[in-house]
């Protein structure tokens, strides 16, 4: 199985399955904006090299005050973790919940990371007609009932948002219950603004609600790990209380600083190129007879048609030098169910052209 740790993106795991060399893998199974790096963040780091001779700031002061002024919030707001999965696992820490609420199908890390902290993880699951959304009033039981629940938005492996008036429903329910909301919004860069349905702007009324964003995935630095939460300052200061020191590495820091000195320019081209190719693609998978609901964010879920599995297929890309993450492991999900990121024009086509080869040679 590609998913030996859980994850997609693990090169080492498909050339050993496979017997291709890492570079010459076409990798679907990992959600990187296709364009790469702003432009001068490679060159940044090339030369700031000699950067890892001297400790990190500790205090991530530069990126949270940068991240600050760009989001609108006080700086007291902001907790700059290793990657989004740190920021989680210090929200944990502060929050010591003893059960944590999940919405499934979802990011495994949740439930990964609230068992191996003790928590005994409850979930609800999300229905194939509302696109793998659960009922809101589902999840506002499950929030009675926990003491910290994670919500994807967009949702992570469907790309599906929750309407504004449904997060704000949640988060009136977790001040009523005293629970923590933890709204992950890893991919949330890749939605136009006006689109976007995200707490931010009222965040300060809902004092249980964090919002958890990573800039690995939007900024194309996965190899670096920089995530932050935006939480009420007694929380963010709670979990900064529980962040081992230098967690985050000066070169991380200095890429992040750059990335948000990009300009608006890089952050349009990026959705502008992902809105055209998702749909570009998506079409195309409809063609091929999947089923593939019409998420916002930079991948695709789909149901394979029959009889195919997604181990099967998945075994037929990667032997072809495509990797696509297999979603059959998710609970609320089927043996036949997908995921691909949204890549550029000529990687999209040859995916497409390698499954329509596939499936027609099984026809």
């Amino acid at each position: 199985m590609l998913e030996k740790y859980g994850h997609g993106g693990d090169l080492l795991t498909a050339a050993e399955l496979y017997g291709e060399g890492g570079g010459a893998f076409v990798d679907f199974s990992a959600n990187i904006n296709p364009l790469g790096p702003p432009p001068g963040v490679l060159n940044l780091l090339r030369d700031a090299v000699s950067a890892v001779t001297a400790y990190p700031d500790p205090g991530h002061r530069r990126l949270k005050s940068l991240l600050a002024e760009s989001l609108g919030v006080d700086i007291e707001w902001i907790t700059v973790g290793n990657g989004a999965a740190e920021s989680m696992a210090l929200l944990l820490l502060a929050a010591a919940p003893s059960r944590v609420g999940i919405v499934e199908p979802c990011f495994s890390e949740y439930r990964q990371l609230a068992e191996q902290f003790g928590a005994e993880v409850l979930s609800v699951r999300g229905t194939k007609e509302q696109g793998y959304r659960a009922g809101v009033k589902s999840i506002a039981g499950l929030l009675e009932q926990v003491d910290l629940l994670f919500l994807g938005q967009p949702n992570n492996p469907n790309g599906v948002q929750y309407a504004l008036d449904d997060l704000r429903l949640l988060a009136q329910q977790a001040e009523r219950c005293g629970t923590v909301l933890a709204v992950d919004e890893a991919f949330i860069d890749f939605i136009p603004e006006e689109r976007r349905q995200s707490l931010l702007p009222e965040l300060k009324s809902y004092r249980h609600t964090v919002l958890i964003r990573s800039m690995t995935k939007f900024y194309a630095i996965p190899g670096l790990r920089l995530g932050f939460t935006i939480a009420a300052p007694e929380l963010a200061a709670a979990m900064t209380g529980k962040q081992v020191t230098w967690s985050v590495n000066g070169l991380a820091l200095l890429a992040g600083e750059a990335c948000l000195r990009s300009g608006r320019d890089y952050e349009e081209r990026t959705r502008g190129l992902i809105a055209a190719e998702r749909e570009a693609l998506r079409q195309g998978l409809l063609r091929l007879g999947c089923e593939v609901p019409p998420g916002e964010a930079n991948f695709l879920l789909l149901g394979l048609p029959a009889p195919w599995s997604a181990a099967v297929l998945q075994e037929k890309l990667g032997r072809s030098g495509i990797l696509v993450r297999s979603c059959a492991m998710y609970p609320g999900l089927a043996p036949g169910h997908i995921r691909v990121a949204v890549k550029g024009r000529s990687d999209n086509v040859r995916l497409l052209r390698q499954l329509e080869e596939i499936i027609a040679a099984e026809a």
